[in-house]
C-alpha cells in the first residue's frame, strides 16, 4: 500500500482519482482549501507532513477563455504551481504525476498525436499547460506527465462548474435548438478509466510522458448525438461549424492522442470513447443515477 496525494480531490478528475486509489492505498485528499500550489512554501509544508510516495497533481486554472485575460493567474497554476510540486516532489523522492492537456498541440497533424510530437500550444492555456509539462519533468526526476482529452466525469470541473456532458443536458432543457460544431475533433474520455490507468502507471518506474484518452475519435457533434440518442433527448440537435461561433480562443480543430507509451508497456486499459461514454451515460443517468 503506497501513500497518495491527490491534489485537486475535489475536482472533475481528482474525485474519480480519490475513489479508485482508495480501494488499494492510503489517499490524503487536498482540495483547494488544503493546498496552494501557487506558494512553495504551503506546497512544502502541506506535503512534508503527509511524507507521500505519489503526488497526482490535478490542480488546474483550465476555463480557456479566462486564461487569455487572466494571464498571470494562468501561469501561477498551470506552470509555477506544477514546478513547486515537483520541487518538493524530488526532496520528498516522491513520484509526481502532472495531469495535462491535448490542447498542448496545434491540430494541423491531422492524424493522432504521439507521445515523441512536437507540441505547439495555440492559446495561454495550452502554453501554460505545456509549462507546467516542462517544470514537472526537469525538477522531478521520477515524474509522469499523463495528457488527457475531452474529460468528463460524475463530478462537473469545479472552475467551469459543468463539463460538455451536463452542459448539453442543461441546453437540452433551455434552448428550443442546440446547435454543436461538427469540424473539430477529439477524443471523448471519462475521468473513471483515467483514474484506473493512473493506479497502473504508477506501479511501473518507466518515467516520461503518457497519453491517456480513450480509444477512437469524434466531432463534438458526434459526441453529443451520442448523448441524444443514449439518453432520447428530444431537443432538436443540429451540426455547426466553427465560424458559425465567434471564436475567443484558438483551439485546435484536431487533437486526438495515440496511447503509444501506454501500449508499449500494455498497460492501455481505455475503452473506445462511444462504449465508455454510453456505459457512463447509462450508469449515471438510466440506472437511478442523477
Amino acid at each position: 500500500m503506497k501513500k497518495i496525494a491527490i491534489i485537486g480531490a475535489d475536482g472533475q478528475l481528482g474525485t474519480d482519482l480519490v475513489q479508485v486509489f482508495s480501494q488499494a492505498h492510503d489517499v490524503a485528499s487536498l482540495t483547494i482549501q488544503d493546498i496552494h500550489i501557487e506558494n512553495i512554501d504551503e506546497v512544502r509544508d502541506v506535503l512534508s507532513g503527509i511524507k507521500p510516495d505519489v503526488i497526482l497533481n490535478t490542480a488546474a486554472y483550465h476555463r480557456v477563455p479566462d486564461c487569455e485575460s487572466h494571464q498571470s493567474l494562468a501561469f501561477q497554476v498551470n506552470a509555477i504551481g506544477a514546478q513547486n510540486v515537483a520541487k518538493v516532489a524530488q526532496d520528498l523522492g516522491a513520484v509526481n504525476v502532472y495531469y495535462s492537456t491535448d490542447y498542448v498541440f496545434d491540430g494541423m497533424k491531422g492524424s493522432p498525436y504521439l507521445e515523441t510530437d512536437t507540441p505547439n500550444p495555440q492559446s495561454v492555456y495550452a502554453i501554460s499547460k505545456l509549462a507546467g509539462e516542462y517544470f514537472t519533468r526537469h525538477y522531478c526526476d521520477k515524474h509522469f506527465v499523463a495528457r488527457v482529452s475531452g474529460i468528463y466525469g460524475k463530478v462537473p470541473s469545479l472552475i467551469k462548474g459543468s463539463n460538455f456532458v451536463t452542459t448539453m443536458l442543461r441546453l437540452a432543457k433551455e434552448k428550443s435548438e442546440v446547435r454543436v460544431v461538427d469540424d473539430e475533433v477529439l477524443t471523448p474520455t471519462p475521468t473513471e478509466e483515467i483514474a484506473l490507468n493512473s493506479v497502473d502507471l504508477i506501479r511501473i518506474d518507466h518515467y516520461g510522458i503518457y497519453h491517456m484518452t480513450s480509444e477512437g475519435a469524434c466531432s463534438w457533434y458526434e459526441f453529443a448525438s451520442t448523448i441524444w440518442s443514449t439518453l432520447e433527448l428530444k431537443t432538436p440537435l443540429y451540426p455547426a461549424k466553427v465560424a458559425d461561433f465567434p471564436m475567443v480562443v484558438k483551439r485546435p480543430t484536431y487533437s486526438v492522442l495515440e496511447n503509444a507509451n501506454l501500449k508499449k508497456l500494455g498497460i492501455n486499459r481505455m475503452s473506445d470513447w462511444k462504449d465508455g461514454l454510453i456505459r457512463f451515460l447509462k450508469q449515471n443517468y438510466l440506472e437511478g443515477g442523477s
